[in-house]
């Protein structure tokens, strides 16, 4: 098997229709930055609105059985509860904060104790083309009626009690048109 060694952003998420809802338009840019993109989500569900943002689809069991660590994942975005509820979930983060090259965001309410404060605001202003595509993925997941706002925001982690800093390689946070 051969590993892209384009940079590598892992978002784990529910269902397809909350990873497009709530990152997918950030999702669609880090595509267009040349990140290759894996949404993993604990529901089987259709992959078409992954599709249309450019992300690969898997599922908690096909990630979780195999490797996801490796010198290309530099980034890892997930709802934070998931964090919390999910061993096999925090393993992974807790490994990619632990080798120094993965920046985590989070969305979502809960904020996990293992991570310091509540976490640095991010906001990232979609691109006009991420916005196009994020509302047709929107539609394709049945989410028609969800607000289709200019920004997404996340929550970046740090962890003082690991000495882990988010990485020095940064996630694209710039709107391009």
């Amino acid at each position: 098997m051969r590993h892209s060694l384009r940079p590598r952003l892992i978002a784990i998420a529910p269902s397809t229709a909350e990873a497009v809802r709530y990152a997918g338009g950030w999702l669609f840019d880090q595509v267009l930055a040349g990140w290759d993109v894996t949404v993993v989500t604990a529901e089987a569900g259709d992959p078409r609105p992954l599709d249309i943002l450019g992300v690969r689809a898997r599922d908690f069991d096909a990630v979780f059985a195999s490797p996801v660590l490796g010198p290309s994942l530099q980034g890892v975005a997930l709802r934070a509860d998931l964090y919390r509820d999910d061993e096999r979930v925090r393993r992974l983060v807790l490994a990619a904060a632990e080798s120094g090259r993965a920046e985590i965001r989070l969305w979502g309410e809960v904020w996990p104790a293992d991570f310091d404060g509540s976490g640095d605001p991010v906001s990232h202003r979609l691109s006009l083309a991420a916005r196009a595509f994020k509302a047709q993925a929107l539609a394709a997941a049945d989410l028609r009626d969800a607000p289709l706002a200019e920004t997404e925001v996340f929550r970046r982690a740090s962890s003082g009690a690991r000495g882990w800093q988010p990485s020095a390689c940064r996630m694209s946070d710039s709107a391009r048109r």
